[in-house]
């Protein structure tokens, strides 16, 4: 009879550690909640969800990366890339200080979204490159992309006739693809991401890459001998990331509706701990797409909820960095149980 009470305090033990982060999440939702009850209105849903989209496309690509056990802190400085080409290139025509003045029509908007694309994925590559034929680590290679990237996005913004000045005055029919709404309530950015979802629970569930992207996360030496081709899996892994980072950058430059040196900042670090929150493992193998819609919007509703009480924006960061260390400590502490 002891013995049973020791295993079952045992087991609830275990039980709150390794569901602490949620309990947490969720008191704050609540407390929030409490606080304000028009925090629960619909259009308030609606709004963080439409935040969410963006960076949760964007989060579906850096969860490639952590299911091989590596990371991506490039993510939200490519997509700053990403977004001040398809911000530069959709202008409004008759804005005198747009910085191709000589594009004298509308452009079709497939057209920035797949240069947006090209941009992201070329970055990708250099990082696939050095992780598959370099072999070096992710969050070494991935930390000097980052600093390219934005020294890239810097000079891009820079080399405007009027110096350094934000990418903005944008083209209304590209704010409208972005920021529409069905019947002027459901945002287009959600059945975007919806989309984008739909398509990588194929990509991970039901291609020869998606297979082979979590047998390289759970074991890559015997990946090898299984006879998967670990580099050319790995470079695909990167440039599926890279389409995605793309088409979030074109949906983010228009969200926001004007680009800076700063677009982008931390948006790594969003997509990251959305998808440890959501059960994407850093010991590698392990992941789910539901999981990191789940994850990318809880992250998103404590922000917007910081944001909504009000709370000073240095303590939203302390808060911030306190959940990441959480997610990531008891994700290390699942993987030392599992060993």
């Amino acid at each position: 009879m002891e013995e049973t009470k020791k295993i079952l305090n045992r087991n609830w033990k275990e039980f709150l550690l390794d569901y602490a982060l949620y309990f947490i999440l969720g008191l704050m939702i609540i407390g929030v909640v409490i606080a304000d009850h028009s925090f629960l209105s619909l259009n308030n849903m609606l709004k963080i969800l439409a935040q969410a989209s963006t960076r949760g496309i964007l989060a579906l690509g850096v969860a490639g990366m952590i299911v091989l056990a590596g990371t991506d802190l490039s993510a939200g400085r490519i997509l700053g890339c990403g977004a001040a080409v398809s911000a530069s290139l959709l202008q409004s025509v008759t804005y005198a200080s747009r910085m191709y003045p000589n594009i004298l029509e509308p452009i079709n908007m497939l057209i920035p979204l797949m240069l947006s694309i090209f941009v992201c994925t070329f970055f990708c590559i250099i990082n696939g490159f050095g992780v598959a034929k370099l072999h070096m680590h992710a969050f070494i290679i991935s930390l000097g992309t980052q600093l390219i990237a934005y020294g890239v996005l810097c000079l891009y913004i820079d080399s405007q006739k009027g110096g350094a000045q934000p990418i903005a005055s944008l083209d209304s029919r590209y704010i409208d693809f972005v920021n529409g709404k069905i019947g002027g309530v459901f945002p287009y950015l959600i059945i975007y991401a919806a989309i984008c979802a739909a398509i990588m629970w194929v990509v991970w569930n039901k291609t020869t890459l998606g297979k082979n992207m979590f047998a390289i996360g759970g074991n890559k030496e015997a990946a090898a001998v299984s006879g998967v081709n670990v580099e050319k899996n790995i470079m695909g892994v990167y440039i599926v990331a890279g389409i995605l980072y793309g088409i979030a950058s074109f949906l983010e430059a228009g969200r926001v509706q004007s680009v800076t040196t700063a677009t982008g900042l931390n948006y790594d670090l969003d997509a990251i701990s959305g998808c440890v929150i959501g059960g994407v493992s850093f010991s590698g193998g392990v992941g789910t797409i539901p999981g990191i819609l789940i994850g990318v919007v809880i992250l998103q509703v404590i922000n917007y909820s910081l944001y909504y009480l009000g709370v000073n924006a240095y303590l939203q960061y302390i808060i911030k960095g306190l959940i990441i260390i959480l997610a990531v400590a008891i994700d290390v502490r699942k993987y030392i149980a599992k060993k």
